[in-house]
């Protein structure tokens, strides 16, 4: 009987581990039509970078609100600040720093929680304009709208 009491804590420790898998979110992210066209303009490897991102912050905020939730979202637009590799690439012509744009990203989908109800979702930030373009990094204002939207998902805004 002994034997069996060191495995006691064992067991329960798994459980405890499958019990947090069982209730991680799962976020779901496909590319709109529209952004569809825009892939190989803005290169593939940055989209899908952007994509995990999206997902990774979705993620953290279903689990801290809406733990076993599952999150279906379109990728609507993707707008970046600065020229993308791909962009430079194709246009030589742009200056990978000195060439600024209106950026942001545009999100829709829904939310489906635990116990089944559906929360349509719908969020989209894109810098105002061009004036107000700070920093240096290609996705600022992608990543902006995508901490925007995780923080309204834990807020309960939707």
């Amino acid at each position: 009987m002994r034997k069996l009491a060191f495995f006691a804590p064992l067991a329960a420790t798994l459980a405890v581990a499958a019990m947090a898998q069982a209730q991680a979110p799962t976020v779901n992210v496909t590319v709109g039509p529209q952004l569809q066209r825009e892939v190989e303009k803005l290169g593939d490897r940055e989209v899908n970078e952007q994509i995990a991102g999206l997902q990774a912050e979705v993620g953290k905020a279903l689990a801290q609100r809406y733990p076993g939730a599952t999150a279906n979202l379109v990728l609507v637009d993707l707008k970046p600040n600065r020229p993308t590799f791909e962009q430079v690439r194709q246009n030589p012509g742009l200056d990978p720093l000195r060439s600024v744009s209106v950026g942001g990203a545009a999100i829709k989908g829904e939310i489906v929680m635990a116990d089944g109800v559906t929360r349509p979702v719908d969020y989209s930030y894109f810098t105002p304009g061009i004036n107000d373009v700070w920093g240096y990094n290609v996705w600022l204002d992608a990543n902006r709208a995508f901490e925007r939207f995780a923080d309204q998902i834990e807020r309960g805004r939707f």
